[in-house]
Protein backbone atom coordinates (compact mmCIF):
# COMPACT_ATOMS: atom_id res chain seq x y z
CA UNK A 1 0.00 0.00 0.00
CA UNK A 2 2.89 2.10 1.08
CA UNK A 3 4.44 1.75 -2.41
CA UNK A 4 1.34 2.40 -4.43
CA UNK A 5 0.81 5.32 -2.19
CA UNK A 6 4.44 6.82 -3.33
CA UNK A 7 4.08 5.72 -7.22
CA UNK A 8 0.52 7.69 -7.15
CA UNK A 9 2.64 10.72 -5.42
CA UNK A 10 4.99 10.19 -8.32
CA UNK A 11 2.77 10.53 -10.76
CA UNK A 12 1.23 13.30 -9.14
CA UNK A 13 3.83 15.36 -8.84
CA UNK A 14 4.86 14.20 -12.31
CA UNK A 15 1.78 15.16 -13.93
CA UNK A 16 1.54 18.69 -12.11
CA UNK A 17 5.20 19.25 -13.21
CA UNK A 18 4.15 18.27 -17.09
CA UNK A 19 1.48 20.84 -17.04
CA UNK A 20 3.47 23.39 -15.82
CA UNK A 21 6.30 22.88 -18.74
CA UNK A 22 3.04 22.89 -20.94
CA UNK A 23 1.46 26.42 -19.42
CA UNK A 24 5.16 27.54 -19.94
CA UNK A 25 6.17 27.02 -23.02
CA UNK A 26 2.59 27.92 -24.29
CA UNK A 27 3.10 31.28 -23.07
CA UNK A 28 4.76 34.27 -25.60
CA UNK A 29 8.60 34.19 -24.87
CA UNK A 30 10.87 37.56 -25.81
CA UNK A 31 13.71 34.44 -25.67
CA UNK A 32 14.54 34.26 -29.14
CA UNK A 33 15.76 36.59 -32.04
CA UNK A 34 11.77 37.40 -33.00
CA UNK A 35 10.82 37.73 -29.13
CA UNK A 36 11.18 41.91 -30.03
CA UNK A 37 9.58 43.50 -33.43
CA UNK A 38 11.66 44.85 -35.81
CA UNK A 39 13.77 47.56 -34.21
CA UNK A 40 12.10 50.78 -35.43
CA UNK A 41 8.84 49.42 -33.36
CA UNK A 42 8.45 50.95 -29.89
CA UNK A 43 7.23 49.37 -26.64
CA UNK A 44 6.16 46.16 -28.54
CA UNK A 45 7.12 43.57 -25.53
CA UNK A 46 7.17 43.92 -21.51
CA UNK A 47 9.60 41.83 -18.75
CA UNK A 48 8.98 39.55 -15.89
CA UNK A 49 8.85 41.54 -12.35
CA UNK A 50 12.79 42.90 -11.86
CA UNK A 51 14.30 42.40 -15.35
CA UNK A 52 15.92 45.24 -17.15
CA UNK A 53 16.42 46.09 -20.09
CA UNK A 54 18.88 48.55 -22.19
CA UNK A 55 18.37 50.07 -25.63
CA UNK A 56 20.36 52.23 -27.85
CA UNK A 57 19.48 52.67 -31.27
CA UNK A 58 20.45 55.01 -34.30
CA UNK A 59 18.07 55.59 -37.59
CA UNK A 60 18.97 57.74 -40.41
CA UNK A 61 15.99 59.27 -42.52
CA UNK A 62 16.13 60.91 -45.89
CA UNK A 63 14.14 63.63 -47.35
CA UNK A 64 14.61 65.34 -50.95
CA UNK A 65 12.36 66.41 -53.34
CA UNK A 66 8.80 67.94 -52.90
CA UNK A 67 5.24 66.27 -53.15
CA UNK A 68 2.01 68.39 -52.93
CA UNK A 69 -0.70 65.81 -52.05
CA UNK A 70 0.21 62.48 -53.47
CA UNK A 71 1.92 63.92 -56.63
CA UNK A 72 5.47 64.87 -57.37
CA UNK A 73 6.00 68.19 -57.96
CA UNK A 74 9.12 70.35 -58.68
CA UNK A 75 11.07 72.67 -57.25
CA UNK A 76 10.54 75.41 -59.59
CA UNK A 77 6.85 75.15 -59.37
CA UNK A 78 6.67 76.40 -55.78
CA UNK A 79 8.50 79.42 -55.99
CA UNK A 80 8.24 83.21 -56.87
CA UNK A 81 7.55 84.00 -60.46
CA UNK A 82 7.05 80.68 -61.68
CA UNK A 83 3.68 80.31 -60.52
CA UNK A 84 4.32 79.62 -56.76
CA UNK A 85 3.96 81.77 -54.37
CA UNK A 86 7.32 81.13 -51.97
CA UNK A 87 10.30 82.52 -51.62
CA UNK A 88 12.42 79.43 -50.86
CA UNK A 89 12.23 75.69 -50.74
CA UNK A 90 13.80 73.32 -48.68
CA UNK A 91 15.55 70.79 -51.44
CA UNK A 92 17.00 68.02 -48.85
CA UNK A 93 16.73 66.99 -45.44
CA UNK A 94 18.65 64.18 -43.87
CA UNK A 95 17.82 63.68 -39.88
CA UNK A 96 19.71 61.52 -37.68
CA UNK A 97 18.71 60.28 -34.10
CA UNK A 98 20.95 58.58 -31.49
CA UNK A 99 17.72 56.73 -28.70
CA UNK A 100 18.73 55.56 -25.25
CA UNK A 101 16.43 53.82 -23.83
CA UNK A 102 15.54 51.46 -20.55
CA UNK A 103 12.63 49.71 -19.34
CA UNK A 104 12.11 47.88 -16.21
CA UNK A 105 9.42 45.66 -15.03
CA UNK A 106 7.43 46.43 -10.68
CA UNK A 107 5.65 43.16 -11.62
CA UNK A 108 5.07 40.69 -13.78
CA UNK A 109 1.84 43.14 -14.95
CA UNK A 110 3.41 46.44 -15.05
CA UNK A 111 6.47 47.25 -17.08
CA UNK A 112 7.99 51.06 -16.89
CA UNK A 113 9.68 52.80 -19.91
CA UNK A 114 12.04 55.77 -20.99
CA UNK A 115 12.99 57.21 -23.59
CA UNK A 116 15.42 59.83 -24.62
CA UNK A 117 17.16 60.90 -27.76
CA UNK A 118 19.34 63.78 -29.57
CA UNK A 119 18.74 64.44 -33.36
CA UNK A 120 20.78 66.34 -35.49
CA UNK A 121 19.09 67.60 -39.07
CA UNK A 122 20.90 69.79 -41.82
CA UNK A 123 18.41 71.28 -44.63
CA UNK A 124 19.52 72.60 -48.17
CA UNK A 125 17.19 75.32 -49.63
CA UNK A 126 16.65 76.59 -52.94
CA UNK A 127 15.82 80.37 -53.72
CA UNK A 128 13.37 81.86 -56.50
CA UNK A 129 16.75 83.72 -57.42
CA UNK A 130 18.84 80.53 -57.83
CA UNK A 131 20.67 80.53 -54.77
CA UNK A 132 21.20 78.21 -52.27
CA UNK A 133 21.92 78.09 -48.72
CA UNK A 134 21.73 75.21 -45.75
CA UNK A 135 20.31 75.30 -42.07
CA UNK A 136 21.09 72.76 -39.35
CA UNK A 137 20.10 72.41 -35.66
CA UNK A 138 20.68 69.63 -33.13
CA UNK A 139 19.58 69.04 -29.38
CA UNK A 140 18.07 66.64 -26.97
CA UNK A 141 14.42 65.55 -28.07
CA UNK A 142 11.68 65.04 -25.70
CA UNK A 143 11.57 62.25 -22.54
CA UNK A 144 9.08 59.91 -23.27
CA UNK A 145 7.81 58.05 -20.21
CA UNK A 146 5.34 55.22 -20.00
CA UNK A 147 3.78 52.41 -18.13
CA UNK A 148 2.84 49.01 -20.16
CA UNK A 149 0.79 46.74 -18.41
CA UNK A 150 -0.35 42.86 -19.32
CA UNK A 151 -3.78 42.44 -20.23
CA UNK A 152 -2.94 38.82 -21.14
CA UNK A 153 -0.02 36.42 -21.93
CA UNK A 154 -1.42 32.81 -22.74
CA UNK A 155 -1.57 30.35 -25.94
CA UNK A 156 1.27 32.10 -27.39
CA UNK A 157 -0.42 35.19 -27.33
CA UNK A 158 -0.29 38.33 -25.66
CA UNK A 159 -1.84 41.25 -25.46
CA UNK A 160 -0.51 44.57 -23.52
CA UNK A 161 -1.29 48.13 -23.05
CA UNK A 162 0.40 51.80 -23.34
CA UNK A 163 -0.22 54.95 -21.14
CA UNK A 164 2.24 57.94 -21.32
CA UNK A 165 3.78 60.77 -21.40
CA UNK A 166 6.29 62.92 -23.68
CA UNK A 167 7.71 65.94 -22.15
CA UNK A 168 9.10 68.73 -23.84
CA UNK A 169 12.70 68.86 -22.85
CA UNK A 170 13.28 69.29 -27.16
CA UNK A 171 14.05 72.99 -28.19
CA UNK A 172 11.45 74.81 -29.70
CA UNK A 173 13.85 77.31 -30.47
CA UNK A 174 16.72 76.79 -32.96
CA UNK A 175 17.80 79.14 -34.83
CA UNK A 176 20.50 79.92 -37.61
CA UNK A 177 21.65 82.36 -40.10
CA UNK A 178 19.89 82.85 -43.58
CA UNK A 179 20.87 85.08 -46.80
CA UNK A 180 17.95 87.33 -45.42
CA UNK A 181 18.72 87.62 -41.62
CA UNK A 182 21.46 89.85 -42.06
CA UNK A 183 24.17 87.77 -40.86
CA UNK A 184 21.88 87.04 -37.56
CA UNK A 185 20.26 84.10 -36.55
CA UNK A 186 16.48 83.28 -36.82
CA UNK A 187 13.85 81.40 -35.69
CA UNK A 188 13.86 78.07 -37.79
CA UNK A 189 10.55 76.70 -39.60
CA UNK A 190 8.62 73.51 -37.84
CA UNK A 191 10.26 70.82 -39.37
CA UNK A 192 13.89 71.88 -37.95
CA UNK A 193 12.72 72.24 -33.89
CA UNK A 194 13.95 69.52 -31.72
CA UNK A 195 10.75 69.18 -29.76
CA UNK A 196 7.14 69.50 -29.20
CA UNK A 197 6.66 72.12 -26.65
CA UNK A 198 4.26 71.06 -25.22
CA UNK A 199 2.91 67.89 -22.69
CA UNK A 200 1.78 65.05 -24.93
CA UNK A 201 -0.04 62.08 -24.24
CA UNK A 202 1.12 58.54 -25.13
CA UNK A 203 -1.29 55.73 -25.62
CA UNK A 204 -1.21 52.91 -27.33
CA UNK A 205 -1.75 49.05 -27.69
CA UNK A 206 -0.15 45.77 -28.62
CA UNK A 207 -1.13 42.12 -29.43
CA UNK A 208 1.28 39.79 -30.48
CA UNK A 209 1.75 35.93 -31.31
CA UNK A 210 3.92 33.48 -31.66
CA UNK A 211 4.65 29.76 -33.37
CA UNK A 212 7.35 27.87 -33.45
CA UNK A 213 9.00 29.71 -36.30
CA UNK A 214 6.66 32.55 -37.07
CA UNK A 215 5.73 35.89 -34.64
CA UNK A 216 3.91 38.96 -35.58
CA UNK A 217 2.19 41.74 -34.18
CA UNK A 218 -0.30 44.42 -34.54
CA UNK A 219 0.35 48.20 -32.71
CA UNK A 220 -1.78 51.00 -32.62
CA UNK A 221 -0.27 54.03 -31.17
CA UNK A 222 -1.56 57.34 -30.78
CA UNK A 223 0.25 61.09 -29.78
CA UNK A 224 -1.92 63.47 -28.49
CA UNK A 225 -0.84 66.97 -28.32
CA UNK A 226 -2.07 69.05 -25.53
CA UNK A 227 -2.06 73.02 -25.14
CA UNK A 228 -0.09 75.56 -26.92
CA UNK A 229 3.74 75.90 -26.66
CA UNK A 230 5.47 78.83 -25.55
CA UNK A 231 5.82 79.72 -29.45
CA UNK A 232 1.47 80.17 -30.38
CA UNK A 233 1.28 76.60 -31.83
CA UNK A 234 0.73 72.62 -31.15
CA UNK A 235 2.19 70.35 -33.44
CA UNK A 236 -0.39 67.88 -34.93
CA UNK A 237 -1.62 64.51 -33.29
CA UNK A 238 -0.53 61.20 -34.78
CA UNK A 239 -2.07 58.16 -35.07
CA UNK A 240 -0.41 54.65 -36.43
CA UNK A 241 -0.26 50.80 -37.18
CA UNK A 242 1.75 48.90 -37.32
CA UNK A 243 1.71 45.02 -38.73
CA UNK A 244 4.67 43.09 -38.61
CA UNK A 245 5.66 39.14 -39.38
CA UNK A 246 9.05 37.62 -38.84
CA UNK A 247 10.65 34.27 -39.09
CA UNK A 248 12.61 32.52 -36.67
CA UNK A 249 15.41 30.51 -38.91
CA UNK A 250 17.72 29.85 -36.18
CA UNK A 251 17.71 30.12 -32.08
CA UNK A 252 20.12 33.43 -33.40
CA UNK A 253 18.42 35.16 -36.13
CA UNK A 254 14.91 35.83 -37.58
CA UNK A 255 13.84 38.14 -40.64
CA UNK A 256 11.00 40.19 -40.43
CA UNK A 257 8.75 42.30 -42.94
CA UNK A 258 6.33 45.42 -41.24
CA UNK A 259 3.91 47.54 -42.98
CA UNK A 260 2.89 50.99 -41.12
CA UNK A 261 0.09 53.42 -41.70
CA UNK A 262 -0.02 56.53 -39.97
CA UNK A 263 -2.10 60.11 -39.89
CA UNK A 264 -0.63 63.35 -38.67
CA UNK A 265 -2.97 66.42 -38.64
CA UNK A 266 -1.78 69.49 -39.41
CA UNK A 267 -0.41 72.48 -36.79
CA UNK A 268 -2.84 74.23 -34.86
CA UNK A 269 -1.49 78.05 -34.55
CA UNK A 270 1.45 80.06 -35.77
CA UNK A 271 5.07 81.13 -34.36
CA UNK A 272 4.47 84.67 -34.77
CA UNK A 273 8.24 84.70 -35.84
CA UNK A 274 8.05 82.86 -39.09
CA UNK A 275 6.86 84.00 -42.45
CA UNK A 276 4.50 81.68 -44.25
CA UNK A 277 5.77 82.92 -47.42
CA UNK A 278 8.97 83.06 -47.39
CA UNK A 279 9.55 79.30 -47.38
CA UNK A 280 7.13 76.64 -47.05
CA UNK A 281 7.78 74.54 -44.43
CA UNK A 282 6.91 78.03 -42.32
CA UNK A 283 3.53 77.81 -43.80
CA UNK A 284 1.74 75.53 -41.29
CA UNK A 285 -0.74 74.66 -44.46
CA UNK A 286 2.15 72.21 -45.29
CA UNK A 287 2.31 69.87 -42.47
CA UNK A 288 0.95 66.73 -41.49
CA UNK A 289 -0.78 64.03 -43.94
CA UNK A 290 -1.31 60.07 -44.65
CA UNK A 291 1.28 57.71 -44.63
CA UNK A 292 2.15 54.22 -45.48
CA UNK A 293 5.77 52.88 -45.03
CA UNK A 294 6.38 49.20 -45.67
CA UNK A 295 10.65 47.40 -43.57
CA UNK A 296 12.11 44.81 -44.33
CA UNK A 297 14.89 43.82 -41.31
CA UNK A 298 16.16 40.89 -38.97
CA UNK A 299 17.16 40.33 -35.70
CA UNK A 300 20.07 38.47 -34.17
CA UNK A 301 20.23 36.98 -30.80
CA UNK A 302 22.68 35.71 -28.20
CA UNK A 303 20.62 33.00 -26.32
CA UNK A 304 24.37 31.27 -24.60
CA UNK A 305 27.85 32.49 -24.04
CA UNK A 306 29.45 36.03 -22.98
CA UNK A 307 26.87 38.22 -24.98
CA UNK A 308 23.82 36.13 -23.84
CA UNK A 309 20.87 38.40 -24.14
CA UNK A 310 22.20 40.82 -26.75
CA UNK A 311 20.34 41.42 -29.37
CA UNK A 312 21.10 43.22 -32.54
CA UNK A 313 18.01 44.80 -34.72
CA UNK A 314 18.62 46.43 -38.72
CA UNK A 315 15.48 47.53 -40.78
CA UNK A 316 15.24 49.66 -43.53
CA UNK A 317 11.97 51.30 -44.44
CA UNK A 318 10.61 53.08 -47.34
CA UNK A 319 7.49 55.01 -48.29
CA UNK A 320 4.67 52.91 -49.92
CA UNK A 321 2.63 56.00 -49.97
CA UNK A 322 2.53 59.79 -49.15
CA UNK A 323 -0.45 61.94 -49.47
CA UNK A 324 0.52 65.04 -47.93
CA UNK A 325 -1.24 68.20 -46.34
CA UNK A 326 0.13 71.08 -48.80
CA UNK A 327 3.94 70.77 -50.10
CA UNK A 328 6.15 69.10 -48.16
CA UNK A 329 9.45 67.16 -49.09
CA UNK A 330 9.21 63.82 -50.05
CA UNK A 331 10.29 61.04 -47.55
CA UNK A 332 12.46 58.57 -48.07
CA UNK A 333 14.69 55.26 -46.80
CA UNK A 334 14.76 54.93 -43.30
CA UNK A 335 17.68 52.99 -41.71
CA UNK A 336 17.46 51.92 -38.03
CA UNK A 337 19.80 49.79 -36.14
CA UNK A 338 19.77 49.05 -32.37
CA UNK A 339 21.29 47.07 -29.92
CA UNK A 340 19.44 45.99 -26.78
CA UNK A 341 20.66 43.91 -23.81
CA UNK A 342 18.20 42.40 -21.05
CA UNK A 343 19.05 41.41 -17.89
Amino acid sequence: MKKLYIALLAAVVATSTYAQEQELSQSWSSNRPDGHAPISVMGDHTHKKGEFMFSYRYMNMQMNDLKRGNDDVSFDSVLLPNGGEYMVTPTDMPMNMHMLGGMYAVSDKVTLAAMLGYTSMDMEHLTAMGGTFSTASSGITDLKLSALYTVFNKNRQQLHGKVGVSLPTGSIDEMDVTPVSNGNEVILPYPMQIGSGTVDALLGATYLWQTDRFSGGNQVNGVIRTGTNDRDYRLGNVYSLDNWIAYKTADWISFSARVKGSVVSEIDGANPDLNPLMVITADTRNSGGTYIDGGLGFNLYAYKGALKNVRLGVEVATPLLQDVNGVQLKRKETVTVGLQYSL
